[in-house]
């Protein structure tokens, strides 16, 4: 008897160590491979999507180089880093498949923290808070609100991809919402006639009112808000760790200041960017 029972504990105690040996593994949610800021260190480069046409996170000079606040917080990344920095241009729709088929390490375009992303991606910290809003044109005296124009016959110009058109297409039941490529393309087709409203972040809104004040005009009821964040690779842990760190450290720095300064208090960028034809 004394020997069937030590038996049977000798077992258990095999049989727990097993399950032990196999929840410490690779499995169970943990990160698989090496993480993303190993490979930039490796490498000695971190590359970085981006979809200029959100003004002032990320446009072109015209010279043809990337510029902005997200731009600005994309080097500083590199700095900390002590690496270089190569940035790849996609529209909007595209950055997620760049990122989890390893052409780009991160994302820096000024993506909205969502659930629906986060099953694709893994976010930082947010490092910015915005809202989306309503742009009319300059004559229109009659909109005050989005649900003024929710009717038969009106379009609303939204950006492919963007948290401003999925909230477009949520909330208008009875107007047509028209995809274009970048927000730039849905802003002209306001100016020219062919929107009726466009839904976008606040920030680039009052950036292109100011560019276009003779022909647009926002209104700055917030329909939404929302929190922008840097995407990383699903679940990997590491390099969001450290982003969340280094943010940590770059918000309300004297850099950042600088950068949030030059961005979004004055406008003396606005006849180096890069004109939209």
């Amino acid at each position: 008897m004394k020997r069937a029972l030590l038996f049977l504990l000798m077992s258990l105690i095999l049989v727990l160590s097993a399950c032990s040996d196999a929840s410490s593994g690779s499995g169970g949610g943990e990160e698989a491979g090496p993480s993303t800021i190993d490979k930039v260190l490796k490498n000695k480069k971190l590359v970085v999507g981006t979809a200029p046409g959100y003004f002032p996170f990320e446009m072109k000079d015209k010279k043809g180089e990337f510029i902005g606040y997200d731009i600005d917080v994309a080097r500083a990344i590199a700095e900390a880093l002590g690496v270089e920095i190569e940035f790849k241009q996609f529209g909007f729709d595209g950055l997620i498949p760049a990122l989890n088929t390893g052409e780009i390490d991160i994302i820096l375009a000024g993506m909205t923290i969502r659930g629906d992303r986060a099953l694709a991606v893994s976010f930082a910290n947010p490092y910015f808070s915005t809202g989306q809003v309503l742009m009319l044109p300059k004559g229109d005296t009659t909109t005050k609100s989005w649900e003024d124009l929710d009717k038969p016959g009106k379009k609303i110009a939204v950006s492919l991809g963007t948290t401003g058109a999925l909230l477009a297409k949520q909330l208008f039941k009875e107007a047509t919402v028209q995809d274009f490529d970048d927000f730039p393309s849905a802003g002209m087709a306001l100016t020219q006639g062919q929107a009726d409203g466009v839904v976008y972040d606040e920030p680039a809104i009052r950036t292109f009112e100011q560019m276009h004040e003779e022909s647009v005009k926002g209104v700055y009821d917030l329909i939404s808000v929302e929190e922008l964040g840097i995407a990383v690779k699903y679940n990997d842990l590491r390099t969001v760790q450290w982003l969340n760190s280094f943010l940590a450290s770059y918000k309300g720095s004297p850099k950042e200041l600088e950068s949030f300064d030059k961005w979004f208090t004055n406008i003396d960028w606005m006849d180096d960017v890069e004109p939209k034809e």
